[in-house]
């Protein structure tokens, strides 16, 4: 990975997670009372709950991409300690997904929300559950260059020994 893409993707992290900080205090302002109209004024703590919870999933998120990267910048990505943040990831993306699905039965409860609403977050909470399905993938290529990195210095240990 080149010095550009890790200076760059480590700046936009850094916003990102600035972002969602602010969020959070913006959705901790609102359940004090700001809201008070609106669709889900009557479902005001489920939804500022939820909302939070999937913050902190993106919080999860960035904070396990940015030890990932790092340890590709030291090159010891491809070892067992990758793994932690790839589960991490993974059960962040499933748990952002069920929090959308309880997000959508929250505000279909109501029955003040619109059929294309409800479309919409079906569609978000797929998205955000092929995302975790695409993670999933990732782990098995990582599992296999693990596996194929033991293997070469396996070979090379042997061939040491032959020499």
């Amino acid at each position: 990975m080149g010095e550009l893409t890790v200076r760059a993707l480590r700046a936009v992290m850094v916003v990102l997670h600035a972002g969602s900080v602010c969020a959070q205090a913006a959705m901790a302002a609102m359940l004090t009372g700001a809201l008070k109209e609106g669709v889900v004024t009557e479902h005001r703590v489920p939804v500022l709950v939820i909302v939070i919870l999937g913050v902190v999933t993106v919080q999860v998120v960035l904070v396990c991409v940015w030890r990932l990267m790092t340890m590709a910048r030291h090159g010891t990505v491809f070892s067992s300690a990758a793994f932690r943040y790839v589960h991490l990831v993974i059960g962040a993306f499933m748990a952002a997904a069920i929090l959308v699905f309880a997000l959508t039965m929250v505000l279909t409860s109501g029955g003040g929300v619109s059929p294309g609403a409800v479309a919409l977050l079906g569609g978000v909470c797929l998205a955000v559950f092929g995302n975790a399905l695409i993670v999933i993938v990732l782990r098995a290529l990582l599992a296999q260059a693990v596996a194929r990195d033991v293997e070469a210095a396996q070979l090379g240990a042997e061939l040491a020994e032959v020499i």
